[in-house]
């Protein structure tokens, strides 16, 4: 039975109590659902762990999960993203003291968050980056654009070392270390990345496209020290860690549950197991995850093309709400009796679309009550010009956290 509208406007006041916040309704063929607009994060607040600054498209702040964690579980319980991305939900529930479970469907997800469950000292991984040769063979993809030849070998040698120790089965905490922080320096418009100035390195351009950024610039690839650039991004990732925080890392790494494949199936995950699930899922045709990320997938020795082929990329209505409505009945599966999940959502279609309207009626279909909608409303967003993409065509411009609970 759904809960009656004074009800669920009750629960989302005390959810999230703000001044000047706006209410209005969301229309169901069962009945209305309340809505709440207001900043309830903002960069005034505590800001987030440093462990956090990994790069990855479409990732929403670590603020998010946070409001629901703290409010809606209790230390202990097993908080879930089935569209882990970089992993900000799963991170932010382990700094928290909660247990987590991730998947994706991107193998690179899984790589770029577990390993931050289990940060390393510098001293060890500078030890580590020791024994890693700093040249390696080509293997015919060329990079002249993007890097300095000695860079590259620098990067080859990387590459080598861990896809090697991965065959063998000798891959440890440490070079899985190595390989997140280095799969994140690889591209970026600084001198802390590997690269020559590109686009943000939550996204490598193709070949093309940088030699016309490197002419238009007139840039040359100069030289960068990986080994030196990794062993500063990992202090400044690990700058602030207090105890407390990393042995809730380490108590969440003991039983963590991180899963690769389609969120609308997750055998790996028990029944009724679930506290809290926060998640984003992917929007409708807003991003190119393969494109962004071809060259992340071979510093990995991933198939780029293989993995775009599983991605979900929906263009319509109708296949978004189709893939989401299976989506929903796993997550009903998952959760316990009592338990909540945040479906974050956003708009799209210059605005003309307001995804948490299409995804309310998807949950209460599923077997959940529906609390209702908070929409937190910032000047800032998920994407940026300097993407490509126009926040007022077809990015997101708020967050649309739709609110479900297990009776």
């Amino acid at each position: 039975m759904e809960t009656d509208s004074a009800a669920s406007r009750a629960f989302l006041a005390d959810l999230a109590p703000v001044e000047d916040a706006a209410w209005d309704e969301v229309e169901t063929a069962s009945g209305r659902r309340p809505r709440l607009s207001a900043e309830f994060w903002t960069s005034r607040q505590r800001q987030a762990a440093n462990l956090h600054e990994i790069s990855y498209r479409a990732c929403y702040k670590p603020q998010l999960p946070r409001h629901f964690i703290e409010r809606l579980t209790l230390p202990g319980e097993r908080v879930y993203d089935p569209f882990s991305g970089r992993g900000t939900t799963a991170l932010e529930a382990a700094l928290m003291g909660r247990r987590v479970a991730a998947n994706d469907l991107n193998p690179l997800s899984r790589m770029l968050a577990e390993p931050r469950l289990t940060p390393p000292a510098p001293a060890d991984v500078a030890r580590r980056l020791t024994e890693i040769p700093r040249t390696a063979p080509s293997d015919g993809l060329d990079l002249a654009m993007f890097f300095h030849p000695d860079t590259e070998a620098e990067i080859r040698g990387l590459r080598d070392w861990c896809l090697a120790r991965e065959r063998s089965g000798e891959l440890d905490a440490l070079d899985t270390w190595i390989r997140m922080v280095a799969t994140n320096r690889l591209t970026g418009h600084s001198p802390g990345f590997f690269s020559v100035y590109t686009l943000p390195p939550n996204q490598a351009v193709s070949a093309d496209k940088q030699r016309l950024i490197n002419a238009k610039r007139n840039q040359v690839p100069p030289y960068r020290d990986t080994h030196a650039l990794i062993l500063k991004k990992t202090r400044q990732l690990l700058t602030g860690l207090e105890p407390l925080a990393l042995r809730n890392l380490a108590t969440a790494a003991g039983d963590a549950v991180f899963l690769t494949g389609e969120a609308r199936a997750t055998p790996g995950l028990e029944d009724g197991s679930v506290a809290l699930t926060v998640t984003s899922p992917p929007f409708l045709d807003v991003v190119d995850y393969v494109g962004d990320n071809w060259l992340r997938c071979w510093f990995n020795g991933l198939d780029a093309e293989a993995i775009g082929r599983g991605l979900s990329t929906h263009r319509t209505v109708a296949a978004w709400s189709q893939a989401m409505s299976e989506v929903f009945a796993e997550l009903f599966r998952v959760t316990r009796p009592g338990g909540f999940v945040a479906f974050e959502v956003g708009e799209v279609r210059g605005g003309k679309l307001k995804l948490d309207e299409v995804a309310l009626p998807l949950g209460l279909a599923a077997g959940f009550r529906a609390h209702g909608v908070l929409v937190n409303t910032q000047v800032f967003t998920k994407t940026a010009h300097i993407w490509g993409v126009d926040n007022n065509g077809k990015g997101t411009n708020s967050n649309r956290i739709v609110l479900f609970e297990k009776a």
